[in-house]
């Protein structure tokens, strides 16, 4: 049976979307001022920029859907990064109290915005996201949100002081925003948490019990779905990214496959899985990355097919979907296009 495929968030911006994110900047999602010019570029656009994000919202969720991907999103148009654009809508976070963070475990030092009082949900906006790309297609468009845990490693804090706490902060926010979504008709929910691979005793201890918490009386009707990379290279082709450690992945699974969580999307195309960490999800679909977004090589069809026919030897193929590893910022428009192209045709080939 066909297998169904989906993009991860992030999809390259259109050259005429002069809004700045963290894929053109000249360390690439490396740098240590993600947040830096977005606020400016905005102001700059004034009127225009809703127009232009209609625009690019259409060219890139008809990209996908062209490319033959089953559950597109929205690009991540109007975002500097999947992080902060979200925080922007928070109340309680300050972008011009910057804090040097130590984020993804010491691998990353950057500046970010800080937490300076109680975390909440300030403006609701994501349903008004997901609306301009479903509008696109007929096809059910994913949202994308950042998880409670990626959230706090990726900010600074003068508040809370206190991981946990923190993280239910905004977790709570989440929330509000989730069924913001579920209440418009978004059916595909999806909170990115690469940080799960890097603190597992605390993923263990609270971070899966967020994900609860901020997925808290969301419908049947929506399918949870939580991404876990193990990071974004720095820039295209890099030989030297900070990678998790992929043996978390076992560790959390099995807690993970209590969860409500419908779906987890992991990293498998940069370094392959033992196969037995499929065996691992009973009940949970797999959402498998089967091209690096890192690398310019165009993975085949056949080297896609030959991997998705060894994962099926440990896991139901009703529970197995296709993905890139990760979001596709990094790729240009036509290496993402060729990579997602391939992609569908390995996927609906099994």
């Amino acid at each position: 049976m066909p297998l169904t495929t989906t993009a991860i968030g992030a999809f390259p911006k259109p050259d005429y979307l002069e809004l700045p994110d963290w894929f053109g900047d000249p360390a690439g999602t490396d740098t240590t001022n993600p947040t830096g010019h977005w606020a400016e570029a905005v102001e700059k656009l004034g009127d225009e920029l809703d127009g232009l994000l209609e625009r690019a919202t259409r060219d890139v969720v008809n990209d996908q859907v062209e490319a033959g991907v089953d559950i597109p999103t929205d690009g991540e148009m109007p975002r500097e990064n999947y992080i902060h654009y979200h925080c922007r809508h928070l109340l309680g976070i300050d972008f011009d109290h910057l804090s040097d963070r130590d984020a993804r475990a010491g691998d990353y030092l950057t500046r970010v915005p800080t937490s300076v009082g109680p975390i909440s949900l300030g403006r609701e906006y994501i349903t008004t996201d997901w609306k301009r790309a479903q509008a696109c297609t007929k096809r059910p468009v994913k949202i994308t949100l950042p998880g409670p845990m990626t959230t706090a490693d990726t900010t600074g804090d003068v508040y809370y002081n206190d991981d946990e706490k923190r993280g239910a902060a905004y977790a709570d926010a989440l929330n509000v925003a989730i069924r913001a979504l579920a209440d418009a008709g978004c059916k595909h929910i999806q909170l990115d948490e690469p940080v799960f691979v890097r603190y597992v005793p605390a993923v263990l201890e609270f971070g899966i019990e967020n994900l609860e918490r901020a997925f808290h009386r969301c419908p049947k009707s929506v399918t949870r779905t939580l991404h876990i990379c193990c990071s974004y290279p720095g820039l295209l082709d890099a030989t030297d990214c900070p990678k998790g450690p992929k043996e978390a992945y076992l560790q959390i699974a099995p807690d993970l496959d209590h969860s409500s969580i419908d779906a987890v999307s992991l990293e498998d195309a940069h370094r392959s899985n033992d196969n037995k960490l499929f065996e691992a999800f009973e009940k949970t679909t797999v959402i498998l990355g089967c091209f690096d977004i890192g690398k310019s090589r165009v993975e085949t069809v056949d080297e896609i097919r030959d991997r998705l026919r060894s994962v099926l030897q440990h896991i139901d193929v009703e529970r197995l979907m296709v993905a890139p590893d990760c979001g596709l910022g990094l790729l240009g428009r036509g290496l993402a296009i060729e990579k997602l192209r391939n992609l569908s045709a390995a996927a609906k080939s099994i």
